[in-house]
């Protein structure tokens, strides 16, 4: 890593990392404590105790490095966004998407940060338990939320788009550009479950402008601008068809769909005249502000009493920390990078009718993504 980035990224980390133990240390206290007595007084605590922490790295893609993103979508649907509870389902384009919906959760204002993730396996065996017992802690959620669900199962890259289009060419199915073939149990799954109280899907596309580098956390740390296109389609759930094996084809071709739609924009280099212009938020720069000078504070203090550099002792400590910090933030980093996963081998299984896609890659873990 370059010493000019390494000098931006250094404090970066250690405020980040301090606020998360600080954030962490109160979510484990109430998780103890509140609890217990009041599920729903623990989310609201847990949800603003966590918006202090991910609000920082809204402020980094949003303030930062100053990324551009522009949404089009129609006025009905920007109409209800924020106000009703939605399953989502995008195309995982870059090393940042998620990164992306959190920057329109906070534009938005809705609530996205309860903390209870559903990490997945990529096992159905394994999977299957945890999304659905997930997706039941979702009903009686007291604020509106996204449920997101990247259904590619693995970020896009060219390797794992050929291994893609050669499944798809030997099984006649529409040979994909710009998406990969979407695996659908766990979108079945949530489906299943979630239609009683969930009343529409959101569509997302998001594609980067031929004119503009596509964003990755290290770009980010370094206040390198980007611009990213967000499409948004807004379907109803009672729309959706009855049948397991039905749901599937439908959001294969919501897939071909976006494909198509994908292809428009690489013409076009944009997703029409359906912008929706939004100002920069305040939030998240607030929250950046209160945490450097708490954390700048609490830091001076602790060098003062613990008199941290008046030995070499001491010294060597804070550099150690400090590398470790360094070192940390590296790995994360590079874990966000889609180059760096192992490209997708296709294997054909068959469910009914619905085929799926198997994977050897394991670091780059499917999550759904409760917002």
């Amino acid at each position: 890593m370059a010493i000019a980035a390494a000098a931006v990224i250094l404090p970066l980390s250690v405020l980040f990392f301090v606020s998360g133990f600080v954030v962490n240390l109160i979510q484990a206290v109430c998780f103890v404590l509140i609890r217990p007595l009041s599920k729903n007084t623990y989310r609201t605590i847990n949800r603003d105790a966590a918006e202090l922490l991910w609000l920082e790295l809204v402020w980094l893609i949003d303030w930062w490095a100053g990324v551009k993103i522009e949404f089009y979508t129609d006025s009905d649907t920007f109409k209800y966004m924020g106000k009703e509870h939605a399953l989502v389902i995008c195309n995982h384009r870059s090393d940042i998407d998620w990164l992306v919906g959190w920057v329109m959760a906070q534009v938005l204002g809705w609530s996205m940060w309860f903390s209870e993730y559903l990490f997945l396996e990529r096992s159905w065996a394994k999977d299957e338990h945890t999304l659905k017992l997930g997706l039941q802690r979702l009903r009686d959620f007291p604020r509106p939320f996204w449920l997101a669900l990247f259904v590619e199962g693995t970020r896009f890259t060219q390797a794992k788009l050929l291994a893609a289009q050669e499944y798809a060419s030997s099984m006649g199915l529409p040979i994909p550009k710009n998406v990969l073939i979407p695996r659908t149990k766990g979108f079945v799954t949530a489906v299943s479950h979630m239609r009683s109280f969930v009343p529409a899907i959101y569509d997302v596309t998001v594609a980067i402008p031929k004119t503009s580098t596509s964003p990755t956390m290290l770009r980010l740390f370094k206040g390198q601008s980007s611009v990213v296109h967000v499409h948004i389609r807004r379907k109803m759930m009672k729309d959706l068809p009855e049948t397991d094996e039905a749901v599937a084809q439908w959001c294969r071709d919501v897939f071909v769909a976006k494909d198509k739609l994908l292809d428009k924009h690489n013409a076009e280099d944009s997703f029409g005249d359906q912008l929706q212009h939004i100002n920069r938020p305040v939030k998240s720069l607030v929250v950046m502000c209160l945490w450097t000078i708490l954390i700048v504070l609490g830091l001076l203090k602790v060098v003062h009493y613990f008199s941290v550099f008046s030995s070499w002792k001491g010294i060597a400590i804070s550099t150690g920390a400090l590398g470790v910090v360094m070192a940390l933030m590296q790995m994360l980093i590079q874990a966000s990078q889609s180059e760096k996963s192992i490209p997708a081998k296709i294997v054909p299984t068959k469910l009914g009718n619905e085929v799926e896609l198997s994977e050897s890659n394991r670091q780059d873990k499917a999550k759904g993504k409760k917002q």
